[in-house]
């Protein structure tokens, strides 16, 4: 164990977020995002018994966000004609302005497809359990800046 990781975050979800470069991405997809599919050409690990709040928050205690794009964080949008609500986009806007200066400006929305085509050039996908529809997150990740 180790002092100041949160316990959620694996020791291979950690390996993972270390070997991470500024501007690689990383996902933490709902339990209905094809992770598998999406992820053949990443790391995809599997954290089923979450859900994405939980691990966006650890996540995000250890990850700087990327200062050098408007967006660093990602939501999938709802499709057109789907009667859906969002109440977890909220949840995570209230996480996200605990650990970024920036606050809610640094979430930005894209198209559906759009998003299936970049979580293919992610660096990692995080599947997990949540239930929340269009509850998937993409993660962009920016540099430490020694004080």
């Amino acid at each position: 164990m180790l002092k100041g990781i949160p316990k959620i975050i694996s020791p291979e979800l950690l390996k993972v977020l270390a070997e991470m470069g500024h501007s690689d991405r990383i996902v933490i997809s709902d339990g209905n995002f094809p992770a598998e599919t999406m992820g053949k050409n990443a790391i995809v690990i599997r954290c089923d018994g979450h859900g994405v709040p939980e691990l966006l928050e650890a996540i995000l205690q250890v990850f700087p966000l990327d200062t050098y794009v408007e967006h660093p964080v990602t939501l999938m949008e709802v499709m057109p004609g789907d009667d859906v609500e969002t109440p977890i986009w909220d949840t995570y806007k209230e996480i996200i302005r605990k650990y970024e200066d920036r606050g809610d400006a640094v979430v930005g929305n894209m198209e559906r497809f759009q998003f299936y085509e970049e979580a293919q050039k992610a660096y990692a996908i995080v599947a997990t359990g949540e239930s929340a529809l269009y509850a998937n997150i993409m993660l962009q990740k920016g540099v430490v800046v020694e004080s």
